[in-house]
């Protein structure tokens, strides 16, 4: 191999080299090559507010609110992965602060962003990790009207065991109003524990029963720690999208509750988002020309402009997204997406977060705007 070609080969791995909470390994280089900075007035953010009604002796329970310059917006609580066990809200990747992008990215589009930190296990159980998300999204529903936004505008948003842990408090029936407007769910996780295919797609069972089983002895666990288990025809819309280069049993995952929601009579948008893989998504969710953050204002301006109950629902998803994901991220007429997924070609190597048992090698089909091998380890 020549030194040319095999400094564009190593660009290329390096470029896909990605970490999150403890997923992957991560280089500057990398991540100037799938992230776009964006920049928001200091005097827009207020860092480290407090969500519970104690003093706050850790990070644990603070939040970082991004602000949009007009009154009356909408606002996103999101919440990050890491396997339940890792992960803050000021996580950096080299020189990218890969959450506070995501606060500044929407604050920019006239969408509020309360980005927070939460207990990890193990010192504290899932059960307790939902706890906090809720009483987060409390504190957000109480204060943001002073701050220019509109607390019946309010959407959860989360990534990975984040998703689930979003889902969760989203999906529940008691209290006396829904805990959001909408939903965005990103390569989520855990939020089918009983399902039989994802374990044979892949899935570490032992990785999630050490994360959700707890003292239980039977199966119950697995019910009572799944999002999929709360879904009614009371649920609020969700777009749910997941990266095609991820693990088949993630991918799995995300198919079951969009096909939950459906089934319930609820709202839900699924998204397949080509060229990216577990850990680039999020990179994705604060990039301007990518399907994900496109995507995601989209589902905010029409679920916020509209009362929910009036909310058109399609079928297998939104036919402008749809067709934004099967063209890469570039404009196209509105369609359904074709029936062959549109991937990365050539081979991907990664090891998928979370729950997976080895790594893997997939191949995958032409058409992707992402060539090249690309790695993730």
């Amino acid at each position: 191999m020549s030194k040319r070609r095999r400094q564009t080969v190593g660009a290329l791995m390096v470029a896909a080299t990605l970490a999150l909470s403890g997923c992957a390994l991560v280089t500057r280089a990398g991540v100037a090559l799938l992230y776009e900075n964006a920049v928001l007035p200091a005097a827009q953010i207020v860092r480290d507010a407090c969500y519970i009604a104690a003093p706050c002796n850790t990070a644990d329970h603070t939040l970082d609110l991004y602000l949009p310059t007009q009154r009356e917006w909408p606002v996103i609580v999101f919440v990050h992965g890491g396997g339940w066990d890792s992960g803050d809200k000021n996580y950096r990747a080299g020189s990218a602060d890969v959450y506070a992008n995501i606060g500044r990215y929407y604050a920019t589009r006239g969408i509020g962003v309360a980005v927070i930190n939460y207990r990890l296990q193990p010192r504290v159980q899932w059960s307790e990790q939902v706890d906090d998300v809720r009483a987060a999204v409390s504190w957000v529903r109480n204060n943001i009207a002073a701050r220019g936004g509109r607390p019946d505008r309010m959407f959860l948003m989360g990534h990975s065991a984040g998703t689930h842990l979003a889902a969760m408090v989203a999906l529940e029936t008691t209290g006396a109003a829904p805990a959001a407007r909408g939903v965005i769910a990103v390569s989520g996780a855990a939020l089918d524990l009983a399902d039989e295919a994802t374990y044979r797609l892949g899935a570490d069972r032992r990785y999630y029963e050490q994360r959700f089983r707890g003292s239980d002895a039977g199966v119950a666990w697995q019910r009572r720690a799944s999002p999929i288990s709360r879904v009614s025809a009371a649920a609020p819309p969700f777009l749910i999208m997941y990266a095609t280069g991820e693990s088949r049993a993630l991918q799995h995952q995300s198919r079951l509750l969009h096909e939950a929601l459906l089934a319930a009579g609820a709202r839900s948008e699924l998204v397949p988002v080509p060229g990216e893989s577990h850990t680039r998504i999020v990179l994705a969710l604060s990039h301007p020309r990518k399907v994900p953050a496109q995507a995601i204002v989209e589902f905010v301006e029409r679920s916020a402009a509209k009362p929910i109950q009036s909310l058109q629902h399609t079928v297998g998803g939104i036919d402008s997204v749809a067709a934004l994901a099967a063209s890469g991220g570039r404009s196209a007429r509105r369609r359904r997406p074709p029936a062959t997924r549109v991937s990365m070609p050539g081979t991907v190597v990664h090891r998928v977060c979370p729950g997976i048992k080895t790594s893997s090698t997939l191949k995958f089909a032409e058409g992707s705007a992402m060539p090249g091998p690309m790695v993730v380890v």
